[in-house]
């Protein structure tokens, strides 16, 4: 029997932080074991923001290293810009898709109000209102069963599902399929300087935690991370110390030491001294094995890079066939016509 698809997708906008790899990558990670996964690093939506031009490219590769470091197996790998039937299907979507749909997406709004908090250029640019489509179409276009999105994403991927309804109605056929939710157990990381927000590279470099920093930093970042505010009722876990806790069960490290140490808590003996010398010896284990294999991966970048071409060419693939399929059914010229 066939294997269920995945799809996911990654934009490269720098360092990959540990609520980035808990959140999601090592999640990439462990699907691959169960199902044929095609995972993408979209480029063209991060052009959606403000972005330094000379460094797209360079994020681009370095996101592509990361990844592999972590485990994610390169063959399953895609660079969108390198597969431009994804515009091109964006483009067709977008005329099954109404404006007042777009205006609804809660991430334009959010984006659009950080773009223009953060600088004194108010331009908000038409790709980012329009980038849900194109989102969408990086998912029809592989057919994906399956989605792995956070709760902030459900909105999107149902988007994708009413475009994809709304073409199997117009063209009568049953084309695309609906792509499901694939909500999994991933933790949610908060920022070790203020457990009240999620760990973020916008909120600034105190706010994440490196996956591939020196050890000596990560210890660092730990030591200091907020604990107990004093505003935490007896008894109860104050966020900062959760989200400790959360560091080290995501890790799968040391669980005999988290075991000992929610008991600690429990019995109101906990030092936090001690909670933070786990963590940071939790995340420092995996941080070695990750900087290793980054080292070793970087020692011969020509192969990984000729690797990502040419899976990113047999996947394009199937994109082509999509594309080609769905020009016929809604009426467009094709090669042979």
């Amino acid at each position: 029997m066939s294997r269920k698809q995945v799809l996911s997708c990654i934009q490269p906008t720098g360092h990959m932080h540990f609520g980035n790899y808990f959140g999601a990558v090592a999640n990439w990670v462990n699907l691959q074991e169960d199902y044929d996964c095609v995972y993408g690093v979209v480029d063209y939506h991060a052009m959606t923001m403000p972005y330094k031009v000379d460094k797209l490219r360079t994020t681009s590769w370095d996101l592509i290293l990361n990844l592999a470091a972590v485990g994610v197996d390169p063959s399953n790998l895609f660079v969108q810009s390198l597969v431009p039937e994804h515009t091109e299907l964006g483009w067709i979507l977008s005329c099954f898709c109404s404006y007042g749909q777009l205006t609804r997406m809660t991430q334009f709004k959010d984006k659009s109000q950080q773009n223009t908090e953060e600088s004194s250029d108010t331009f908000v640019s038409a790709g980012l209102f329009g980038y849900p489509v194109l989102q969408a179409a990086d998912i029809l276009i592989y057919k994906a069963d399956y989605v792995p999105v956070g709760k902030d994403q459900s909105q999107h991927l149902e988007l994708s599902r009413n475009i994809a309804q709304r073409f199997n109605n117009q063209v009568g056929k049953e084309y695309f399929v609906l792509p499901e939710s694939l909500f999994t157990d991933t933790p949610k990381i908060k920022s070790t300087a203020d457990p009240m927000r999620k760990m973020s590279k916008s909120a600034g470099e105190k706010h994440f935690i490196n996956v591939f920093d020196s050890e000596e930093r990560i210890r660092k970042q730990i030591r200091s991370a907020v604990t107990d505010a004093g505003d935490t009722p007896e008894g109860e876990m104050s966020p900062g110390v959760e989200n400790l806790f959360e560091l080290i069960k995501a890790t799968g490290e040391h669980q005999q030491s988290y075991e000992d140490l929610i008991q600690q808590h429990n019995a109101g003996s906990l030092k936090y001294v001690d909670l933070k010398q786990v963590a940071a010896d939790a995340l420092v284990g995996l941080n070695r094995t990750f900087v290793e294999n980054r080292a070793e991966l970087a020692s011969n970048k020509k192969e990984l890079k000729n690797k990502i071409k040419q899976s990113s060419f047999e996947i394009r693939k199937q994109a082509q066939e999509t594309l080609k399929e769905v020009k016929e059914l809604v009426g467009l010229m094709n090669v042979r016509f």
